[in-house]
């Protein structure tokens, strides 16, 4: 077994570094070409561009995993579908899986574990009700570790925004108060950052431009960010564009609120510093101290009594 993983790591270890320089050499080559061809106007040959297409196996992934995708994408409209859309949504559509896409790597997912669980069984050699518990592991990771993934990615997601908040609201502020509409604003800002927020208000200024209404735009926004200070200040903009309050005092408003309650999670981690530094303390400091100050006296008191 120790062999074995010995082998696993240094085939990774060697797999790494040469995608690594194979990665590197490809930059640079990709760089020398955009230059060149600026420069001279020079394009590379189709028969070549064809030839290079016709021993590479990258069409026929494409053609396989396009067709995969067709048969997954049947028109579904059950609540667990649209479930699914809103949470990859909230994830931020991670490599630009859409449902059909994340259910296909479910189904992958749930075939290769269990067959990397009962491999890994067979090299060890164990037992019969050994690889049925093994199997069972793998179909337990496949369901279980792309919607845990899924999740992690909605918790990071949500902690960005909410850290990108306060200085969001700031500036937002201070372009209305420079005399620009809130649809500039908004527009201004997204020009000048970039994170999660930006990101969901230039998709909220698109659905604008398509022919959403603002209220429905920012209602998204709230759909696609499980942050509370988020979400209190969609409603707020709401709710002020339908009564015809200031935006300007609004915003001011919510800006201060955020940022005191971005003081009162600071201290509240701060208090809860010592509880957690508990554990530690007493599993792994404690002992130590106690064998080397009590250590010594403990033997001798052996020997003395001996």
């Amino acid at each position: 077994m120790m062999y074995l993983t010995f082998f696993i790591t240094i085939t990774l270890f060697l797999y790494g570094l040469y995608t690594l320089r194979a990665d590197k050499k490809k930059r640079v080559k990709a760089r020398l070409t955009s230059v060149f061809e600026k420069e001279d106007g020079i394009k590379q040959d189709p028969l070549i561009e064809e030839k290079q297409n016709r021993y590479s196996l990258k069409p026929l992934f494409q053609f396989a995993w396009k067709h995969l995708r067709k048969l997954f994408q049947r028109k579904r409209t059950n609540e667990k579908e649209e479930k699914l859309e809103l949470k990859l949504l909230q994830a931020g559509n991670p490599f630009g899986m859409r449902t059909a896409e994340f259910r296909l790597v479910q189904l992958t997912l749930l075939i290769l574990f269990p067959l990397a669980c009962v491999g890994y069984g067979y090299l060890i050699k164990i037992s019969l009700g050994g690889f049925f518990l093994l199997a069972l592991v793998g179909i337990i990771m496949g369901i279980y570790l792309p919607n845990y993934y899924i999740k992690q990615k909605i918790k990071i997601r949500s902690q960005l925004a909410l850290r990108e908040l306060p200085d969001f609201l700031d500036l937002l502020t201070v372009s209305l108060e420079a005399g620009l509409g809130f649809d500039g604003a908004i527009s201004k800002v997204v020009a000048k950052k970039q994170g999660v927020l930006p990101s969901e208000f230039h998709r909220a200024l698109e659905e604008i431009r398509l022919g959403k209404t603002r209220r429905e735009a920012l209602i998204g926004i709230r759909d696609r960010l499980l942050v509370d200070e988020v979400r209190t200040l969609i409603s707020s903009i709401v709710q002020a564009e339908k009564l015809g309050i200031g935006m300007v005092q609004v915003l001011r408003v919510q800006s201060n609120e955020v940022r005191e309650q971005r003081k009162q999670r600071a201290e509240e981690a701060a208090m809860k510093a010592p509880i957690k530094m508990l554990f530690p303390l007493v599993l792994f400091i404690f002992p130590s101290l106690f064998v080397v100050l009590l250590g010594p006296a403990i033997i001798q008191f052996i020997q003395t009594f001996k």
